[in-house]
């Protein structure tokens, strides 16, 4: 399912969410991914899917979103892996423009050197790049990046791209407990000072991560890392993902779709599936059935239950 949502967004509002790569192809194998473990791990851009599908499918959901009266702030290219990775991303937000929303995409900045992909990037309204370390060994560690991906690279080309790119540009920085960070919240102060975003967020995961071992950082870490980025942008552009972005995720007449579509690349907190539910009149057993059917898996996580697509991606090597 390409399109998915609206979903409740806590940088974009409602966001309906194109998935424009299968699961789970990356350029990282991040130890917090929500989505599960990397099957094909690569850094060569190619085609997914064709454009005019892309299209026709994000067409079809914002007419469904909007016969719903369902508000759409942005279009966001989010999926199951890394969206530039995507050959055709380009031609797919030209012809979405057509539509008249916002458009947005969440990287990991892995891709950022490629000239294509900057092309691709400048295209959009809103820019999230992923900012986890400045520093090899803890970047190798918590992103677990390709083989032959440079760091250098990477952040030389996130402060080229900010020169060109007028539009609104955020860094996520995901903090996990049991590393130690030692300086590195400094050293990462110091490149947003230079790199200067309209938004520095700082994340922990929220979300079932595929390591076991991952849990969100403690609160002096997450303050400290604060504190740092305040110093360095100034506290009205450093903002906290911490928090529970809420239950109010889209229903578009069919529940069943909805579901699927959505925790395909968005676990779904218990009350959050409850709601949806109660939006389409429909009870429990529509969630039981797809446990049954093996479409739907149930997994816990800080004492809440989440619900998410059953993918290859999140089942166990």
């Amino acid at each position: 399912m390409i399109a998915f949502g609206p979903v409740p967004s806590r940088r974009l509002g409602k966001s309906l969410g194109i998935n424009n790569i299968p699961d789970k192809v990356c350029s990282y194998a991040c130890v917090y991914c929500q989505i599960g473990r990397t099957l094909r791990m690569e850094l060569e851009r190619r085609p997914f899917y064709p454009p005019e599908m892309v299209f026709k499918e994000v067409k079809r959901k914002v007419q469904e979103s909007r016969e719903k009266g369902e508000r759409i702030d942005y279009l966001t290219f989010v999926p199951d892996g890394e969206p530039t990775l995507d050959a055709n991303l380009g031609k797919e937000v030209d012809t979405l423009r057509t539509l008249g929303i916002p458009l947005a995409i969440l990287t990991n900045s892995s891709l950022i050197w490629r000239e294509d992909v900057q092309n691709d990037l400048l295209k959009f309204d809103f820019v999230s790049l992923k900012l986890d370390a400045v520093s090899e060994d803890l970047w190798r560690r918590i992103d677990r990046p390709h083989k032959t991906l440079r760091l250098d690279m990477i952040l030389d080309a996130m402060l080229e791209f900010r020169k060109e790119f007028g539009n609104k540009l955020v860094t996520e920085t995901m903090l996990v407990d049991g590393v130690d960070y030692g300086r590195e919240l400094e050293r990462i102060a110091g490149f947003l000072r230079e790199l200067k975003p309209d938004v520095a967020y700082i994340a922990i995961p929220t979300r079932p991560p595929w390591e076991k071992w991952v849990k969100p950082a403690r609160e002096e870490v997450i303050n400290e890392a604060f504190q740092l980025f305040a110093g360095a942008l100034g506290e009205d552009r450093v903002e906290y993902l911490i928090g529970y972005e809420g239950n109010s995720f889209a229903f578009t007449g069919n529940v069943e779709r909805d579901i699927l579509s959505i925790t395909a690349v968005h676990p779904m907190r218990e009350e959050a599936v409850k709601e949806l539910l109660r939006k389409a009149n429909r009870g429990w057993e529509v969630v039981e059935r797809l446990i049954e059917e093996g479409k739907l898996m149930e997994l816990e996580y800080n004492g809440k239950k989440f619900y998410m697509r059953k993918l290859k991606s999140r089942e166990l090597p």
